[in-house]
């Protein structure tokens, strides 16, 4: 009886990891919602930490340097395929282990590809224009999260639009690199709109479409369209 009581108990623990949370009770959805949360939270604490060690020892610079002095599209490849094995192993990571390892993984390749940026801003407009644009990105960010928590709207519907649109800003890059013509202020008006719309998508899925078990790689999710609004906002203010 006991035996079968243990079996029964885990097939529901089971089921609970395996059933989005919105279909699970109230407890449970806050409580992944705050674990969610939580973790986005750590991974931008550890972005800034790293940023700010790479600035501080002296790092940051010739790292700058030795980027920009190679092409740019094996950056960005680069960065592409860590991004991928990061996000596919915190969503399809059995051990807890291996999904913290995939944020890290995702975090420090975030915080490498953004030296070149960063350097460029501070060095062209001063670190003003650094904390203006993390300003400017939290509180879209909050705005859009309370959106989508104070309406209780499903935005699945912008996945498609996200998903073409990063496919057509990445041609628009890599024609950018090849022809050599400047995408301008334009461009990056559209990718804080699109990141904007990224966000939007990726808080529903919080909301209405993650498994019990997954706040790590929902965590990601969210910190990729954070960093994808901050990236261009400050771009935008350092053209200014």
């Amino acid at each position: 009886m006991e035996s079968y009581q243990r079996e029964q108990t885990g097939s529901e623990l089971q089921s609970d990891f395996m059933t989005p949370v919105a279909e699970l009770g109230t407890d449970a959805r806050a409580a992944f919602i705050v674990r969610t949360y939580l973790h986005l939270f750590g991974a931008i604490v550890g972005f800034v930490a790293i940023e700010v060690f790479l600035f501080k020892m002296g790092f940051a610079y010739p790292m700058a340097r030795a980027m920009l002095g190679v092409n740019w599209l094996l950056v960005l490849g680069g960065f592409v395929v860590v991004s991928w094995f990061a996000s596919r192993a915190a969503h399809r990571a059995a051990s807890p282990g291996s999904q913290y390892g995939a944020l890290a993984l995702f975090v420090v390749a975030e915080a490498i590809i953004f030296v070149p940026l960063l350097a460029v801003a501070e060095a062209s407009a001063g670190g003003g224009v650094i904390a203006s644009a993390a300003i400017i990105t939290l509180i879209g960010f909050g705005a859009l999260t309370g959106i989508v928590y104070t309406s209780r709207k499903d935005f699945s519907f912008l996945g498609g639009i996200v998903k073409w649109g990063l496919g057509i800003a990445l041609l628009a890059i890599v024609g950018g690199a090849i022809f050599g013509f400047q995408l301008g202020t334009f461009f990056s008006v559209a990718m804080i709109g699109l990141a904007g719309a990224a966000i939007l998508y990726d808080t529903s899925k919080v909301l209405y479409s993650y498994p019990a078990d997954r706040h790590v790689g929902a965590a990601l999710e969210l910190f990729a369209s954070v960093a994808l609004m901050f990236w261009y906002v400050l771009s935008l203010l350092s053209r200014r």
